[in-house]
């Protein structure tokens, strides 16, 4: 059809849908949505919660003991487990709230016609038969029908697989029955924009889309980062520890006792009690307040798994403008080939600029702000776009004289069409030694850090409708135009910063390898090594993973070949963090481990990232780091303060089975035992970090958490077992008193020792905890202490204690803390972590 006939059928115009139409068709239709996530209600989002293994271990044990009549043992895991399910869910729906309203900031927004005027919208809110206008960089908001276009070229190879990008134009197709790749007048929802610009008319939207109707095939599950990698295989580590020692529990003392039923509710209670329940709500809360305080810094998290990762980060690789540089560039020189200044060059050169639809870089704009230039009299008769492989850009002027095709791009590149050069006017071949002449001008330029472009011209005899690439030949060099892009002041402190903070920087990008070095030495930046993208063509993988650990530099970098740097260095154990803000970057944004983009870059490149900075400075990318690195190590001493206690508990038991003639704790003490201490420990999150848990990047490690869990978990069945002698051989304590005593003495050493492993330093004196941390904990060993000494205590069948086996319990508890602390020493020094 004709674009006026599909504008007919759709009821629409050129001028767009009034603002009334649109709400009327966006409710008929519903929102422009591929595979729209469906909201769950609070009451659906709360019960999904249960959904967790570790939960589910608690129903089961707290069925069990209903089931046998034990309810106070099933009240009690139901108020832990309500409990935990609770905490979790209001944090992870306070977080998913937070994170709406903060990923408004970097929301993908369409520009459409409504009313005849331009406007922005949610690309969600787009409806059939809105007018849309697209340009270089944007992502399609929907199926829709060319009206006009301008050198417009698609990248729809997410899509179509099509490599190189597609030119779309208004002519009609001539076929009816005719594959996706052949409609040239169509465009279609999430392909980018290359270059150029277009207008178009909505006729699809949503799960009608041709992407909509193959996204159940294309969906995958989103790739799970390390950090959660490693806390699913912590997960099953426990269970498989857990449910050994539970059975070897639950057969010992069968034999030993003679009772089922006590023994296999007294094993239930054990599995409970070194459960890591509380495990998800700590990464929820951790994470929540990590992505709230990286906002305050200027990064905005898309996805709060990310932010382990980002801290884990030891390499980052980014472009240098606007990242090293201040991304403000000025046109400084416009020469002829032997380095003066040139009237001519510079028409040329704005020419070329000011008539470009495609993409309009800073090297554009620099050039028409550098001086008006008069061009009255020039006609823009036909362009070819820039793109990232010839990397240079053409325009077809006519004036008085005739028609002239006017080149700009890499100097490179250029001289590769060049036949020959413009001396004083007259136009002369291109020989060896001036084209020596022209290289030694542009690499001393390049050296003193300048960007170069090459301009060049050819008079078109031959008019014809549509230019082509292979029209850029026989051209005649006229000259370079120089920019500076200088680099940011406080530049060599961040990176310095950065170094120390154990985080890499590589640099990779399009431009030359010489301004490109010249910058990184002028802002302290210790190059190893260069590496040239035509390097790196006929390498193996193997092979650049080598080299692309010892290069600093990657220069004259395309696309495709950043994507192997960044697989390379991620396939050698590296976390790879990558910053750009480019259509170009969209693919390296997804292939790093962490993809940070910044809130005023291009459409699919802050869709493709998994941050966004508010501002391009590597000074607040250094801050999100430092409150990554805070998110792990809190959750982090969670699990190790879990292994030093919870399983040292199941040792301790495992031993007294066989010289007393009752249970060491009765279930519901265990239970009561395992809510106080989980309850003190959610105000963890907050905890303040030492300075040495975010000075070098942290990565999971389940050895360490091993060797963490073989070293103290004895420890606290050590102290355990000498209170049990204690109290059974030298008090004569009776079953009540007993058990009073190992609760007491049970609940203060697993909740007071996390202010021991919290930190490498001296507890309370050189590092000390966060308030709130301070308080929960006390708290909680002071309800606990008090319970026997009430008649609640009784409801737990407690007996109060005499002041010598209370006095002894105390002196027991801080040489146990003591001695943990004299351990963690010698632990770290031996183990580097």
């Amino acid at each position: 059809m004709d674009y006026e006939s599909i504008l007919d059928d759709l009821k629409t115009s050129v001028k767009g849908l009034s603002e009334k139409e649109a709400e009327n068709r966006l409710e008929q239709f519903g929102g422009n949505l591929i595979a729209q996530k469906k909201e769950l209600s609070v009451f659906s989002e709360f019960l999904s919660h249960f959904k967790s293994p570790l939960i589910i271990i608690l129903f089961i044990a707290g069925g069990v003991s209903a089931y046998f009549g034990e309810l106070k043992n099933a009240i009690i895991i139901g108020t832990m487990m309500i409990f935990s399910v609770f905490l979790d869910f209001y944090e992870e729906h306070s977080a998913g709230q937070a994170a709406k309203k903060l990923q408004e900031n970097v929301k993908i927004n369409a520009t459409v016609f409504r009313d005849g005027k331009k406007k922005e919208i949610p690309t969600s809110t787009t409806v059939v038969g809105d007018i849309i206008f697209l340009s270089a960089g944007d992502l399609v908001p929907a199926d829709a029908r060319i009206i006009e276009s301008d050198d417009f070229f698609i990248n729809q190879s997410a899509l179509t697989g099509e490599s190189l990008p597609c030119e779309k134009t208004n002519i009609k197709n001539g076929n009816e029955n005719i594959s996706i790749t052949e409609m040239h007048n169509i465009i279609f929802f999430g392909t980018s924009v290359i270059s150029g610009t277009a207008t178009a008319a909505v006729v699809k939207t949503g799960r009608e889309t041709e992407f909509g109707k193959i996204a159940d095939k294309l969906t995958k599950p989103e790739a799970k980062s390390e950090f959660e990698l490693g806390i699913g295989k912590f997960g099953f580590f426990v269970m498989k520890v857990i449910l050994f020692l539970v059975l070897l529990i639950f057969l010992f003392n069968s034999v030993i006792r003679h009772n089922f039923l006590e023994s296999f509710l007294f094993s239930i209670a054990i599995a409970v009690g070194v459960t890591p329940e509380l495990l998800p709500m700590i990464m929820s809360i951790t994470m929540a307040r990590g992505s709230i305080q990286m906002s305050k810094k200027g990064v905005i998290v898309k996805k709060l798994s990310s932010i382990p990762s980002f801290g884990s980060m030891n390499i980052l690789c980014t472009d240098k403008t606007g990242t090293l540089t201040e991304d403000n560039i000025s046109l400084v020189t416009y020469t002829n080939i032997y380095g003066k200044n040139s009237e001519d060059v510079l028409l040329y050169a704005y020419l070329n600029s000011f008539f470009e639809t495609g993409i309009r870089n800073p090297l554009d704009k620099a050039v028409l702000s550098f001086r008006k230039v008069d061009i009255d009299g020039y006609e823009k008769k036909e362009e070819i776009p820039f793109d990232f492989q010839r990397k240079m850009m053409s325009v077809v002027v006519a004036d008085k004289t005739g028609h002239t095709m006017i080149t700009k791009g890499a100097p490179e590149e250029v001289f590769k069409h060049c036949v020959s050069y413009c001396d004083r006017g007259d136009c002369v071949s291109l020989d060896e030694k001036s084209k020596k002449k022209s290289l030694d001008l542009y690499h001393k330029f390049s050296s003193e850090g300048y960007r170069v472009l090459a301009v060049a011209r050819k008079k078109v005899k031959k008019i014809k409708l549509q230019y082509t690439p292979e029209d850029e030949s026989e051209l005649e060099l006229i000259g370079f135009v120089s920019f500076l892009d200088p680099a940011k002041k406080d530049i060599k402190s961040v990176l310095e910063e950065l170094n120390s903070a154990g985080v890499e920087v590589k640099v990779i990008t399009g431009d030359n390898e010489l301004v490109t070095q010249k910058i990184c030495s002028e802002i302290g930046l210790k190059i190893k090594s260069v590496l040239l993208g035509k390097d790196i063509e006929n390498l193996s993988n193997e092979a650049l993973r080598i080299k692309a650990e010892k290069a600093t530099i990657f220069a004259r970098f395309s696309p495709g070949a950043k994507d192997r740097v960044i697989n390379a260095l991620r396939s050698r154990g590296h976390v790879v963090g990558y910053m750009g803000d480019g259509i170009n970057d969209a693919p390296s944004l997804k292939a790093a481990d962490v993809g940070i983009s910044v809130s005023n870059a291009v459409d699919v490149a802050r869709e493709s990232a998994d941050m966004v900075l508010t501002q391009k400075s590597l000074k607040i990318l250094k801050d999100g780091i430092m409150e990554g690195r805070k998110t792990f190590s809190n959750t982090m001493k969670y699990i190790m303060m879990a292994l030093s206690s919870n399983f040292g508990n199941m040792f301790s038991v495992l031993g007294a089975i066989f010289f007393l003639p009752f249970l060491p704790m009765l279930p519901i003490q265990i239970l009561l035992n395992n809510l106080i201490y989980d309850v003190s420990q959610v105000t963890l999150p907050s905890d303040n970090v030492d300075k040495e848990w975010i000075e070098k990047p942290r990565r999971w490690d389940l050895k360490f958490i091993k060797k963490f869990m073989i070293t103290f978990g004895p420890i606290s069945s050590i102290f355990d077992i000498t209170t049990f002698l204690i109290l059974f051989y030298f008090f004569h304590a009776s079953e009540s008193v007993f058990q009073t005593g190992w609760f007491m003495e049970s609940l203060a050493t697993q909740t007071f020792v996390i202010h021991i492993i919290r930190t490498k330093r001296l507890p309370f004196f050189q590092s000390t905890a966060s308030k709130y941390l301070f308080i929960s904990t006390t708290l909680g060993v002071v309800i606990g202490w008090i319970i026997p000494f009430t008649f609640i205590g009784g409801y737990f069948k407690f007996a109060p204690l005499p002041m010598p086996i209370l006095f002894t319990i105390i002196g027991t508890v801080i040489i146990y803390l003591i001695l943990v602390e004299f351990i963690k020493r010698q632990f770290y020094r031996k183990n580097n972590f």
